[in-house]
């Protein structure tokens, strides 16, 4: 059994003074980097936004190719990343999930891995964390969301909380990162659903 930490967008933009921020984008950069250790397969998502697309029809311009709104968190530990997926990338799409990656195909990355089981960690819960949890449940995988190590944009009252609800009813596990073993895996008496 192959677990792998699949980091969805926590850049510059989705953070405290970025363009379209999380009120808590900065809290969710300690969670990562602490439960990191806990997996040896390790890999993230970024929006990579051409300047004009379609999405900014409905967002403000965010996270646009080769800026710094499209940088990675400063205190991210990029370093053990073991592969980065870029999404949004064409002006005719959204590119929430991290199953859209444009550069790789992250379903058959996973299977090349054996990977069954994704925990995912990230911005934002309403958005492309929900969209990506949906992927990843649709292409077979046992999915677990690290809710501390998981922030949203909490437009309306209560969207963010209605998101883990919609995750859990598709199938997805809601966990804490205190659910992790230091060594892999979830400590004894954590339901899998």
């Amino acid at each position: 059994m192959n677990r792998a930490l699949l980091i969805v967008d926590v850049q510059n933009d989705f953070c405290p003074g970025g363009a379209l921020p999380t009120p808590k984008g900065d809290g969710v950069v300690t969670v990562i980097n602490k439960i990191m250790k806990s997996f040896s397969i390790i890999i993230a998502s970024r929006d990579w936004h051409p300047q004009v697309t379609v999405h900014f029809n409905k967002w403000p311009v965010h996270c646009v190719q080769n800026t710094k709104g499209a940088d990675f968190h400063e205190e991210l530990d990029k370093d053990k990343f073991d592969k980065i997926f870029v999404k949004g990338t064409r002006n005719i799409d959204d590119g929430y999930s991290a199953f859209e990656a444009t550069n790789l195909d992250l379903v058959e990355y996973l299977k090349n891995k054996n990977v069954d089981e994704v925990f995912i960690a990230g911005l934002t819960a309403e958005y492309c964390v929900l969209s990506t949890v949906f992927d990843s449940i649709k292409n077979g995988f046992k999915t677990f969301v690290i809710k501390d190590a998981v922030e949203g944009i909490r437009q309306n009252e209560g969207d963010f909380e209605d998101a883990f609800e919609e995750m859990e009813k598709a199938g997805a596990t809601i966990i804490n990162s205190e659910d992790l073993k230091p060594t892999g895996g979830l400590k004894e008496g954590i339901s899998r659903n």
